[in-house]
């Protein structure tokens, strides 16, 4: 089995591969370049790994929330190359992503990712019998909001730790803020839910995939 999976909703391009039974992985720090170079990145690393794009079987692409621009060309280019190769399509919540990062703990695993306008994409995360499982819906809160939902003896990661991490720290109690480097998503974890999701039969078809919005207003096409 061989699946191609990229995320593009934070400003690292992650992009994995998996060829019978190995992981190769990508994670590249874009910024504003994604679309001159997302491409490109999937046909080199692909290429390198010595396989053509008609041999894939599954795409895996993350849904967000995040980036609405990245959002859309990540979506676009997997949508696109699983229509032409005709391949399902597993659609993974780029929180999720996240929150493999964390170490395995007994303490609840809140992730936190920036999302502008002084609000935070997040969710929280526990391990049970080894395996981890989302515990609240995913949100976009402001920091008032998210220490009311988040008060103590917690886990956190993500790039909004930068922003408010000293608030958080101040105001509430037991919890650790784990350092930047594990706020990054990478391809492995992504890799690793896209192969849970095909094993559990959880994929669909490009025209059913969507994005995770949770700005749903700003999201809107008006039409007159």
């Amino acid at each position: 089995m061989k699946i191609l999976a990229i995320d593009t909703t934070t400003k690292i391009l992650c992009l994995g591969l998996y060829i019978d039974g190995k992981v190769y992985e990508y994670n590249l720090e874009v910024g504003r370049n994604l679309s001159q170079l997302l491409a490109t990145t999937i046909q080199r690393v692909v290429a390198a790994a010595k396989i053509k794009i008609s041999e894939i079987d599954y795409f895996a692409c993350g849904l967000g929330p995040g980036s609405f621009t990245g959002m859309r060309i990540g979506l676009a280019t997997i949508k696109g190359l699983s229509v032409i190769k005709d391949k399902p399509v597993v659609g993974v919540s780029s929180l999720d992503v996240l929150a493999l990062n964390a170490p395995v703990t007994e303490r609840l695993i809140v992730t936190a990712l920036d999302a502008r306008r002084e609000l935070i994409y997040c969710s929280a995360y526990q391990y049970v019998k080894g395996l981890l499982k989302r515990k609240s819906d995913y949100s976009l809160l402001n920091l008032k909001e998210f220490l009311q939902k988040f008060k103590s003896k917690s886990i956190m990661l993500g790039d909004a730790l930068a922003l408010y991490g000293d608030k958080i720290s101040a105001q509430t109690k037991g919890t650790v803020l784990l350092d930047k480097d594990y706020g990054k998503l990478n391809a492995h974890n992504l890799v690793t839910l896209a192969l849970a999701k095909i094993k559990a039969k959880q994929f669909s078809s490009a025209l059913n995939i969507k994005p995770i919005y949770l700005y749903p207003k700003e999201c809107q096409i008006k039409t007159r």
